[in-house]
């Protein structure tokens, strides 16, 4: 048996009841009225039928188990949706959907909580509009979770959530903020498209990505990056853009279909990948993608010692004033005076090719640093 109404009025107490006696939730273009708060249920001043709940209790929570499917479709929630244990004791109550949930293109005009929830099925939240706070906080996705499209014109909160399956914010509008503090993804995620029109910058500490090496989390610092450029946090925006460019990079490399790939497949994927190779070693782990200057000194003057002790052995230099004893600080002084490209003309490598070649390779490759770490300067200080 099923509850299913379309293009009606239909009461939050009729849809408890409903939930009670475990019926298959069908919904269309309907209004629900009332406050639809599970922990109604537990009253008993509403005097609901609850012979037939699900319900475990372990000492001061409760466990209730929703079998049936539950589908709101282009439905309007007029006053708080609350799946969850109430404000003053939010760990009360732990509700668990073992079927699919989905509310699309549903309107929710106060509150939507489903903090502990547990979803095994699917969660489908594509095309919603929330007016107010929207918590999914600790709640567990076994199934795939969609917000494709949704719109939170509250604040977001999703802090600790888990996400076993596939996590879909395509095109999502978050207008006050969102707290993915501690989420854990561990399949595919796509934030493509996600935005932000308030100056609030999401809150993301310890957020986990297990398909990082995928690049799976490239769309997630793209919208952290916008956020944080358009609140005035620069520095911020530059550790995302270069999260982002990482995830990037992993993403070119790999792609995201790499794990359904067959092992011959993937070899050929890796190898192909070589054409990177210069993208890894100068964009990345030398230039940091001019957000790590530091990395630019620290080869500079690995560079410079490097070839100063080379430039140490006997008859590896001439001294134009006439023979001179080598030595490390000499060889140093030329180095250094070689990398930056002045050259005084005091010194110069003997005639061998040897060390000739070596000056040459040092001062191509102090020419080269050197640009890249005023790029990296401009580029963090110029950033607006």
């Amino acid at each position: 048996m099923a509850f299913q109404r379309e293009k009606q009025n239909v009461s939050a107490s009729q849809l408890l009841q409903a939930l009670a006696d475990a019926e298959d939730i069908k919904l269309s273009q309907c209004t629900v009225t009332g406050v639809l708060d599970v922990n109604r249920l537990f009253d008993p001043a509403e005097k609901f039928q609850t012979e037939k709940l699900s319900l475990k209790q372990n000492h001061h929570r409760r466990t209730l188990t929703l079998s049936q499917s539950i589908v709101f479709d282009k439905c309007i929630f007029e006053e708080n949706a609350v799946f969850a244990g109430p404000w003053s004791e939010p760990d009360s109550l732990v509700v668990q959907f073992k079927a699919d949930v989905i509310f699309n293109s549903s309107a929710f005009k106060a509150q939507a909580r489903f903090r502990n929830a547990v979803f095994h099925g699917t969660a489908g939240f594509d095309g919603c509009t929330f007016g107010g706070v929207v918590t999914f906080k600790n709640a567990i996705f076994h199934g795939d979770a969609k917000f494709r499209t949704a719109i939170f014109n509250g604040y977001f909160l999703c802090g600790s959530a888990v996400f076993n399956s596939s996590a879909r914010f395509t095109n999502t509008h978050f207008v006050k903020g969102a707290n993915f503090s501690q989420v854990r993804f561990y399949d595919q995620t796509d934030f493509g498209g996600v935005y932000s029109s308030s100056r609030a910058v999401p809150v993301y500490d310890s957020v986990f990505f297990a398909r990082h090496h995928l690049g799976d989390d490239e769309g997630f610092w793209r919208f952290v990056k916008q956020s944080a450029q358009e609140a005035g946090y620069y520095r911020l925006a530059g550790e995302c853009f270069y999260n982002e460019r990482c995830a990037s990079f992993w993403h070119k490399f790999c792609g995201a279909d790499y794990s359904d790939l067959t092992t011959l497949k993937k070899l050929t994927r890796l190898l192909l990948g070589v054409r990177l190779l210069p993208e890894l070693i100068f964009g990345r782990l030398l230039f940091g993608y001019g957000e790590r200057p530091i990395r630019v000194l620290v080869a500079s003057a690995l560079i410079i010692i490097f070839c100063a002790f080379f430039y140490s052995l006997p008859g590896s230099l001439v001294y134009r004033a006439g023979p001179t004893q080598p030595s490390f600080w000499q060889g140093l002084y030329f180095s250094t005076i070689t990398f930056t490209t002045l050259g005084y003309g005091d010194l110069y490598p003997a005639a061998d090719g040897l060390y000739r070649a070596v000056a040459m390779a040092e001062a191509v490759a102090g020419g080269c640093l050197m640009a890249l770490f005023v790029v990296c300067l401009a580029k963090r200080f110029s950033r607006s």
